[in-house]
């Protein structure tokens, strides 16, 4: 499918059953801290993208598989933007433990092993809707999704870590990033500091280059 024709408030749909919101993208810019986050692209680049995600909403799955390869082809290569993820996690308690586990692998491994292992997350999510309610991130789900990407040792280093409660501090600190700027749904996008809320890639696109063009 064209991404010139794509529906893209299709996948920025929210994880709330019935509810979706379509009005034009926001001129109001927010502060929003990116200091210590996992971004992929350069630091330099002039746009800040980010989305707030639940690792257990299927929209955001959606988003990462169809939406993040070519916003990261169109913009993160080029070197106009670098993109964020920040965890605004509600769905179950599971949504937290992932969101706190990730977190742990980032701050004890890095950027990289960070982005392999949040893809490897997405790539688990069940196809049955009704999983949402159901525990399945455990910690051994998680300890085992993380040995696909890393070694024995790396992996041990992210469980302790994770057992003494490593992720909790960047965490927090997302979902409270998240509270102040009023995000409701998964995924909410931002783009420096302006949540986009449009209907088409096109309208993205160019709220991206706008803001690209601003920055030069």
């Amino acid at each position: 499918m064209s991404k010139k024709i794509f529906w893209f408030v299709g996948v920025i749909a929210v994880c709330i059953v019935g509810i979706v919101f379509l009005t034009k993208s926001s001129e109001k810019s927010a502060e929003i801290d990116y200091k210590g986050q996992p971004f992929l692209g350069k630091e330099s680049a002039p746009v800040s993208i980010v989305e707030f995600g639940d690792y257990k909403c299927p929209n955001c799955k959606d988003f990462n598989d169809q939406m993040v390869p070519v916003i990261y082809k169109d913009f993160v290569e080029t070197g106009k933007a670098k993109f964020y993820f920040m965890n605004y996690s509600f769905i179950n308690i599971d949504s937290n433990r992932s969101a706190q586990f990730a977190e742990t692998v980032y701050k004890e491994l890095g950027n990289e092993k960070f982005w392999s292992f949040h893809d490897l997350l997405f790539s688990k999510q069940p196809e049955d809707l009704k999983y949402e309610k159901v525990d399945l991130y455990t910690e051994d789900f998680l300890k085992k999704a993380l040995a696909e990407v890393a070694t024995e040792k790396e992996t041990k280093k992210v469980v302790k870590a994770f057992e003494e409660n490593k992720g909790q501090e960047a965490w927090d600190k997302d979902m409270s990033i998240a509270k102040k700027l009023g995000v409701q749904s998964t995924p909410s996008i931002y783009v420096n500091g302006k949540q986009f809320t449009g209907k088409t890639y096109d309208d993205f696109a160019k709220m991206v280059e706008k803001e690209a063009a601003n920055g030069k």
